[in-house]
């Protein structure tokens, strides 16, 4: 069934368009449940989601895992109070990103799942990874529609969890 709703991720001029997903409430339901499955159980107190999918998937997750949602902003977004701030190593646009987090939505304790709709370089995730920690907080896994990482990269990061590679998309 997953292979199914997976197969409505198409290309257009160029691009991978994932909102098909988000406009089938169907496949958005599946997609979630297939996110949140393999951390149920394992003290997820927290799930974060990078703007802007990020919080569209992230959000749906944490509602599924029963747990709160911690917001990862980019710089000039409205975001109240202290915050730590990670400056993202270049994507694969060559882009880099400044990220926030606010300081005091994590603590010691908090085991943190991160959800995306796509990893591809891992430079997100890395910094994301990195204010988690600096909050007190441990990142214990990633979970993403479309993995795009290389074998390296992954190695450096907690779990992966992915619904398909990047190399599995259609052309």
């Amino acid at each position: 069934m997953m292979a199914v709703v997976l197969s409505q991720i198409r290309r257009i001029d160029g691009h991978t368009d994932v909102w098909t997903v988000f406009r089938d409430p169907s496949a958005l339901r599946q997609v979630v449940a297939a996110l949140a499955e393999p951390y149920q159980g394992v003290g997820v107190t927290t799930v974060a989601g990078i703007e802007s999918r990020g919080f569209l998937l992230g959000g749906a997750v944490a509602v599924a895992m029963g747990v709160g949602f911690t917001a990862i902003r980019k710089r000039g977004a409205l975001f109240p109070g202290p915050k730590v701030r990670h400056v993202t190593a270049a994507d694969y646009r060559g882009n880099e990103t400044e990220l926030l987090l606010q300081r005091d939505s994590l603590g010691p304790g908090d085991r943190v799942l991160l959800v995306d709709d796509w990893i591809e370089t891992g430079s997100q995730a890395a910094a994301a990874q990195s204010m988690i920690a600096e909050c007190g907080a441990t990142m214990v896994g990633i979970a993403t529609i479309i993995d795009g990482l290389t074998d390296e990269r992954r190695a450096a990061l907690p779990p992966v969890h992915r619904l398909m590679r990047q190399d599995d998309l259609p052309h």
